[in-house]
């Protein structure tokens, strides 16, 4: 059982899963990471075990898992609609591409022959929450009043992260030309030059206001959203021949691994700080 199947477990053994997951129109789209998280290892557990089977039955367990999924984001951007809820919209939203175009992924690595129309549903599918999501979410940042040191959100990088993903889903399926993948590839390369510019600006924001600690040195789990995004859009550069490519990925290693350092670093002190010590006095007063 990977680690995404075991936090479902572990919520609903707990009775957490409703309140953490669902009562909030918002962290509904969350349950996105379980799908990717999901479709990533059954493409680790083929390409590094060769267990095909295994490999097929997870892949469609997966898919059911994602059913469910669009299911429930189906029902969380009706009630986007609600401006209470629509002012939180942020990049969350996106995972619909991403768990969509990560099952296309795992569906031509661990099957042989997958058939076109069925690529071509996903794929379109994908791109079609892409739009509504974007839209939802750009909506929210098209009114005065907002700040962008307190109301950008880090899930905003997926931005990049699910065109990317979508593209290499289109290339690794067969789906379109490399020529195509190419003009695409150039698409999320200003996307990504787009939304990183903002935050580079919300990270210069947030140093003055906050200062270099609090700021930008404070753990947040939707921090590792940033490592997919940079990941994901790497990934994406690999396979694709462009002026930009042998700059990217020469550059691109140590920006992600230093990224995963800084991320590693800040949830270990977080954990840290978060645990309580039990005063000697109090142990000495239990222990009698």
């Amino acid at each position: 059982m990977d680690g995404h199947s075991r936090s479902i477990g572990m919520t609903i053994y707990k009775g957490e899963f409703k309140k953490l997951h669902y009562a909030n129109p918002i962290n509904r789209f969350g349950i996105g990471t379980w799908v990717a998280g999901t479709s990533i290892c059954g493409i680790m557990f083929f390409k590094q075990f060769g267990a095909d089977a295994e490999a097929q039955a997870l892949a469609i367990l997966n898919a059911g898992l994602w059913i469910i999924y669009i299911v429930i984001s189906l029902k969380g951007f009706k009630e986007l609609k609600d401006p209470s809820f629509g002012q939180q919209a942020h990049g969350v939203l996106l995972l619909t591409t991403v768990s969509t175009q990560s099952l296309v992924l795992l569906f031509n690595t661990v099957f042989a022959d997958v058939p076109g129309g069925l690529n071509a549903a996903l794929i379109f599918l994908g791109l079609l929450f892409y739009t509504i999501s974007a839209w939802v979410i750009l909506k929210r940042y098209a009114v005065r009043g907002w700040n962008i040191a307190k109301d950008w959100n880090n899930t905003n990088c997926i931005f990049h992260g699910a065109l990317s993903i979508s593209g290499l889903a289109m290339f690794k399926s067969g789906l379109v030309t490399h020529q195509l993948a190419a003009w695409f590839w150039l698409a999320v390369f200003l996307v990504f030059i787009v939304v990183e510019s903002i935050e580079i600006v919300r990270l210069i924001w947030r140093i003055r206001i906050y200062g270099l600690k609090e700021g930008i040195f404070t753990y947040d789990v939707t921090q590792w959203s940033r490592i997919f995004t940079f990941a994901m859009f790497f990934t994406f550069t690999f396979f694709i021949e462009t002026p930009m490519q042998a700059v990217i990925l020469n550059t691109g290693i140590w920006i992600i691994l230093i990224l995963l350092i800084i991320e590693l670093y800040l949830s270990v002190d977080s954990i840290r700080r978060k645990h309580v010590r039990i005063p000697l006095s109090v142990r000495k007063e239990r222990s009698v």
